[in-house]
């Protein structure tokens, strides 16, 4: 870290070194194919599960202890 205050300031982004080379257009199509599996994937199991989780609390903790009122 430079504690000149008054050196010029040179990003790291503006380094050709720190971009990203080009995407080719088919590779791209080629891995976006099936969309996004793996989100859809990982949201069903996340929901299952708090689901399932309700479910153990409902049954397990307020129904044994009756009606209300």
């Amino acid at each position: 870290m430079q504690n000149d205050p008054d050196a010029p300031h040179v990003s790291a982004a503006a380094s050709r070194e720190n971009v990203a080379a080009p995407i080719d257009a088919t590779l791209a199509a080629e891995l976006l194919k099936y969309g996004p599996r793996g989100a859809i994937l990982l949201a069903g199991v996340s929901v299952g599960l708090l689901f399932v989780g309700w479910l153990l609390f409902y049954f397990l903790l307020f129904m044994p202890r009756g009606n209300i009122g």
